[in-house]
């Protein structure tokens, strides 16, 4: 049995905590700076413990699930106080920025730390939301480097997949954010942009799955997504211009009335879609 800490008992970090306690016989140390969250906690059996500077030393594995931000000040005040034998993994969206602040912690203070995405969520956050069942055949993707090595890397594998993750993904911070500015920041975007039409405000009635599936990441966390987004702002803007420039086609061939060019369109995304597969 081991000692996790976890810092920020969010969805994701109230979830990792759930998780823990649900699928292992691993004690869990957790912080949060809401005192409701920590009452939350202890109550529902998710922490046995608090992570403080105190009990910091005494975990094998610290998962880090904060914004940026609030990651980075916390890895800085903190980063002494961690045991050389330790690892720390961050939970945090975006990847090189974390991994660039965070490496060089882990060298100077002498503990192992790998960067970690968990690829599961929902429109609602908060402790309230978390569950032991979020991760349930999701993705975790971790981000090694030269000097990570295999066991290391195996026993986070053991880890996750015991949390009910379904596979480790392994990628570079860049590739990872390059990819994930894609398949997740520029949906966020992009409904938060939709659901702004004034026609949204008299959909009841006229809406069905397309209106919930389009509107339902808009209910999003502004201040923790402004910190994502700016981090991966070259990635992103690049995402958001070749999508304006689709839309723009399609603009096009409905001003033109031009049904062969719109039936190509849409054929066309019909086609990509089904080659790229996935949900």
């Amino acid at each position: 049995m081991s000692t996790i800490g976890i810092v920020g008992l969010g969805l994701i970090g109230g979830s990792m905590a759930k998780a823990v306690k649900f699928h292992t016989d691993h004690t869990v140390l957790g912080a949060d700076l809401n005192s409701d969250t920590m009452a939350l906690a202890f109550a529902s059996g998710a922490i046995d413990n608090v992570l403080d500077s105190r009990s910091i030393g005494e975990c094998d594995l610290i998962l880090a699930a904060l914004p940026p931000a609030a990651l980075i000040d916390w890895a800085e005040e903190n980063a002494r106080l961690i045991s050389s034998s330790a690892v720390l993994v961050d939970l945090c969206g975006v990847k090189r920025l974390i991994v660039e602040k965070l490496r060089p912690l882990a060298s100077k203070y002498g503990f192992s730390y790998v960067g970690g995405h968990p690829m599961a969520g929902k429109e609602h956050g908060g402790f309230k939301n978390s569950t032991a069942y979020l991760f349930a055949g999701a993705s975790m993707i971790l981000t090694p480097d030269e000097r990570t090595d295999a066991p290391l890397l195996e026993k986070l594998k053991e880890f996750f997949l015991s949390l009910g993750f379904g596979m480790i993904t392994y990628s570079t911070p860049a590739e990872h954010d390059r990819i994930i500015s894609y398949t997740s920041q520029l949906a966020h975007i992009t409904s938060s942009a939709y659901v702004k039409s004034p026609t949204a405000q008299t959909h009841m009635g006229f809406s069905a799955g397309s209106f919930r599936d389009m509107t339902r990441v808009a209910y999003l966390d502004e201040n923790m997504w402004t910190q994502l987004f700016l981090a991966d702002r070259d990635y992103l803007t690049g995402e958001l211009e070749t999508l304006i420039g689709h839309l723009n086609e399609y603009l096009g061939a409905l001003r033109d009335g031009d049904p062969d060019k719109l039936r190509e369109l849409l054929k066309n995304g019909r086609e990509l879609k089904t080659t790229a597969g996935g949900t």
